[in-house]
């Protein structure tokens, strides 16, 4: 997913001027070293539940405040600075739309995605 464009797109729809004032965005990369122990790490598989995180976009996307949210995981052996999962959470204040963050990457993170590390 290209952030700028998936922004300039949401922009675009229909009613985003009269009821978005925050965009935020998380774009997560593989780290380099292990969280556990800061071993270093040379790859990350990484096995995504597309319809969870469906599931769960869809459940937040309906809570107020919120006018979009875009999520895209990325799957399979990806390397330290590679994109593994890219949040967009569009909504009217910033109180609405950080919870919603929040939670929304919490649950992917915990309910749709499983990460094998690879050490060097």
């Amino acid at each position: 997913m290209d952030i700028n464009q998936a922004i300039a797109n949401l922009k675009k729809e229909p009613g985003f001027t009269d009821k978005v004032g925050m965009v935020m965005v998380h774009n997560g990369v593989i780290r380099g070293s292990s969280r556990k122990d800061g071993s270093k790490v040379s790859s990350l598989v990484i096995t995504v539940d597309y319809n969870k995180i469906e599931e769960i976009r869809q459940e937040l996307e309906k809570r107020q405040g919120i006018f979009r949210i875009l999520a895209h995981a990325y799957e399979g052996e990806l390397k330290p600075g590679d994109d593994a999962l890219i949040l967009v959470v569009a909504g009217d204040f910033r109180e609405n739309v950080k919870a919603v963050f929040s939670e929304l990457l919490d649950r992917i993170k915990s309910e749709a995605v499983v990460k094998q590390e690879k050490l060097a």
